[in-house]
């Protein structure tokens, strides 16, 4: 089992960056594909991003694709979700999940097995 701990969101201005992190304890990153995903209050939890074991294969969402990166340091156990050009549609709470089987519909929700507690992302205008 897998512990998923996000951090580094807050308040940003519009057109600004953060960086998101998911530390995991208890197993090996390495394991575990990983994703990313938000919330927003009264919608759904959508796919943001994920990226494979090895971290050589990455997918987003296409709102997000150019604006945000995800990469791993498996060394590090943790995995990053770099967020730039940050618009007003993007305040949600996010969220890192992991998956240890060998699904490739990165974009489910529901073949991620552990989920993180969230971080509240908010983007002012």
């Amino acid at each position: 089992q897998v512990q998923l701990v996000e951090s580094g969101g807050g308040l940003v201005q519009a057109g600004g960056s953060l960086r998101l992190s998911c530390a995991a304890s208890g197993r090996t990153l390495s394991r575990y594909s990983m994703g990313w995903f938000r919330q927003a209050p009264g919608k759904e939890r959508d796919f943001v991003a994920a990226i494979n074991r090895s971290g050589m294969s990455t997918y987003y969402a296409d709102s997000v694709k150019g604006r945000f990166t995800i990469s791993r340091d498996n060394a590090k156990n943790t995995v990053y979700l770099q967020m730039n050009s940050l618009k007003t549609e993007d305040a949600a709470i996010y969220y890192c999940a992991a998956d240890s089987g060998t699904s490739t519909a990165y974009a489910r929700p529901t073949i991620y097995n552990y989920w993180g507690q969230g971080t509240q992302v908010t983007v002012s205008s």
